[in-house]
């Protein structure tokens, strides 16, 4: 990562400072959810909704970052994210579709829905090296 601070363009920094700043609250909110009993008296009342909505706030803040990162670039960065950004999306959707055809006719184990966001990141970056040109 430091490698990628000192030699990425401004746009660049900004959008690790930016991923960071997302992804860190995140975690933690996720950490402690699945560590803790901090948060079992509020399953099931409508104050779990804020709950909700302060752990989906970093998924918005990321989705952003990379968008503004697409917005900040020229337009040979901004095509290869973007199309890595699509290809990602369209695979992570193809996931979701497979399992949950599977779960219906299958009866494979039920998967909660926001396990699509970790699945789409880890197929960004499974599928970032390999695209290299916008064509």
């Amino acid at each position: 990562m430091m490698k990628a601070w000192k030699s990425g363009t401004p746009a660049y920094r900004r959008y690790l400072i930016r991923t960071m700043a997302f992804t860190v609250p995140y975690v933690a909110i996720c950490v402690a959810m699945m560590t803790t009993d901090a948060f079992d008296d509020l399953m099931g009342k409508p104050a779990a909704w804020i709950l909700a909505a302060a752990v989906a706030a970093p998924v918005i803040g990321q989705i952003w970052a990379t968008l503004a990162l697409m917005r900040e670039s020229d337009e040979f960065v901004r095509g290869i994210t973007a199309k890595q950004f699509i290809v990602a999306a369209g695979l992570a959707m193809a996931v979701a579709a497979f399992w949950g055809f599977g779960e219906s006719f299958a009866g494979a184990p039920h998967m909660q829905t926001w396990l699509i966001v970790p699945v789409f990141w880890a197929l960004y970056g499974v599928v970032s090296p390999f695209i290299r040109s916008s064509r």
